[in-house]
């Protein structure tokens, strides 16, 4: 048995087992964790003991700075032993101690922002069991915050505590934009989010602890598509950011999408809960956009829309301040009831490249991989580097679709957009180089197994499926679907592989079993 230690914080780690398994543990893991040293009576416990049933999972109630060892054994008596150390802690503050209230019923948005502003360097903000209804909260570098278990943030019901984000300011010499808020690949006036990061280092938010948006008591899923005072809030946004961690926690009942680092480096969500109800407006799970270096790992993810959505902004974005999402690695998580598991686009006009999504489940989401990008997005739209590599499917109704034509913004359905005639390659036309699907199992497959259509003027550059083991809903139980959301596209029913405008199609070891097509649909 191998491990890693993936994340530490001042009270708790965080581990990764290291196997070839899917999120889920071969079986049932007890970690045992003792202090090396003797401790301050109520600073840390000296001996921790965790059972986990998933490859990821969180040891705490530790003490700052402090050695420990560990030893993890499976129920088969396998083990490994190891060392770590805390994460050294400068001060520790209770928001009670600022006045918070945590009833559930007094707004403590003043008292926590005091706490956070007045933290030190490498301290700590503390917040123990309670409901604590807040307005926006702005984070500040070098301050972690720790929701311990019981602990809430809840966002309150009324949009008035909610500062409006310019999307643009110009610098004082007018020679610079500035974008603050953001709008679906736009910079847009948009509400500040419950947690609020603007160009901030080095921090953690981590625990067992909830953060919860609230959106279901107020109006932010009413006319979600109306701007009203200024565009919906997520629950986390973070803009700039570098070396930001959230983890362990719960988030859940977003007003939009519930997690966006947006031009950010160097961000790690770890082992999160993520919730929001199936039928809950553009409430995504994670959001990355035009960032560098993004590790999502042992989270699980239930959401309305798609679970990770891997963007880069519109064309504005990209010609203005212009910066490809790269770096991104999803592992080990558990991704399900969403319009798709992990998509591409389709604000995408900075380009996409450098995905590894790895060891991952995929349960009862209408698409798997989903790459969407449409003429408009530009040339800078490049999507390169998609690699799916030991994931497992099951209920996914379609698992691989890229789409070239998708109809979203005010233009969607234009001729321009939609047209099959090929159409001049130009400053506005997108480009997909290469995807890869190896080690894939798919159990329970509806509408099609794979399903591309590429521009005629730009074709998709390559798509490789190796080593893909496919099983089919039986007749009955199928409902037609259409697997891409473009003007014309029929409905189909238990489809095989639907390909056109690929340059070239690779299929090494592809199983299909209980589908309707006795070759593939080439065009």
């Amino acid at each position: 048995m191998k491990y890693d230690v993936i994340d530490t914080e001042p009270r708790q780690i965080t581990i990764e087992l290291d196997n070839d398994s899917c999120y889920e543990a071969p079986s049932r893991v007890t970690a045992t964790v003792r202090s090396r040293e003797k401790l301050k009576p109520g600073t840390g416990a000296e001996l921790r003991v965790t059972e986990s049933v998933t490859n990821v999972f969180t040891v705490d109630g530790l003490c700052p700075d402090a050695e420990y060892e560990i030893t993890i054994m499976d129920e088969e008596g396998d083990s490994c032993t190891g060392s770590f150390r805390t994460s050294k802690e400068s001060a520790l503050l209770d928001v009670r101690r600022f006045g918070a209230a945590g009833d559930g019923s007094r707004r403590d948005t003043a008292a926590i922002q005091a706490a956070i502003q007045a933290c030190p360097a490498e301290g700590t903000v503390y917040l123990g069991r309670g409901t604590y209804l807040c307005g926006p909260l702005f984070l500040k570098s070098g301050v972690s915050i720790w929701l311990d278990e019981g602990a809430v943030i809840m966002g309150t019901a009324d949009r008035a505590d909610y500062p409006v984000l310019p999307g643009v300011i110009m610098s004082t010499d007018e020679k610079d934009e500035i974008n603050i808020g953001s709008w679906e690949g736009n910079p847009l006036d948009c509400y500040a989010s419950l947690i609020t990061g603007l160009g901030v280092e080095n921090v953690s938010i981590y625990g067992r602890g909830r953060l919860d948006g609230n959106a279901q008591n107020g109006d932010w899923w009413v006319n979600p598509k109306v701007r009203r005072g200024a565009w919906r809030p997520r629950t986390v946004f973070l803009n700039g950011c570098r070396e930001v961690r959230l983890v362990g926690l719960e988030v859940c009942n977003t007003p939009c999408w519930t997690i966006h680092p947006y031009y950010c480096e160097n961000v790690a969500l770890i082992g999160l809960k993520i919730r929001n109800p199936d039928d809950s407006p553009n409430t995504d799970g994670i959001d990355p956009e035009s960032c560098v270096g993004l590790d999502v790992i042992g989270t699980d993810i239930s959401v309305g829309d798609d679970c990770i959505a891997i963007k880069s902004g519109k064309y504005y974005m990209a010609r203005e301040h212009y910066r490809a999402t790269s770096g991104v690695r999803v592992r080990n998580c558990r991704l399900n009831h969403g319009h798709g598991s992990v998509t591409i686009g389709s604000e995408c006009a900075g380009g996409v490249r450098d995905v590894l999504v790895s060891r991952c489940i995929f349960d009862s989401t209408d698409r798997g991989l989903r790459v969407k990008t449409r003429r408009g997005r530009g040339s800078r739209s490049v999507l390169e580097d998609i690699v799916f590599d030991n994931v497992r499917m099951t209920n996914v109704r379609m698992p691989f679709t890229v789409n070239m034509f998708y109809f979203c913004d005010p233009d969607g359905h234009s001729e321009y957009v939609q047209t099959r005639e090929p159409q001049p390659v130009d400053d506005m036309t997108p480009e997909i180089k290469n995807v890869t699907a190896r080690n894939v199992t798919c159990e329970g497959v509806d509408v099609s197994l794979l399903a591309v259509y590429g521009l005629p003027e730009k074709k998709v550059g390559e798509v490789v499926l190796e080593n893909i083991e496919a099983d089919y809903l039986p007749p009955e139980k199928r409902v037609p679907g259409v697997p891409m959301m473009m003007d014309g596209m029929e409905p189909m029913s238990g489809r095989g592989i639907y390909v056109r405008n690929v340059e070239k199609l690779t299929l090494v070891n592809v199983n299909i079993r209980g589908s309707v097509d006795a070759e593939p649909d080439i065009g």
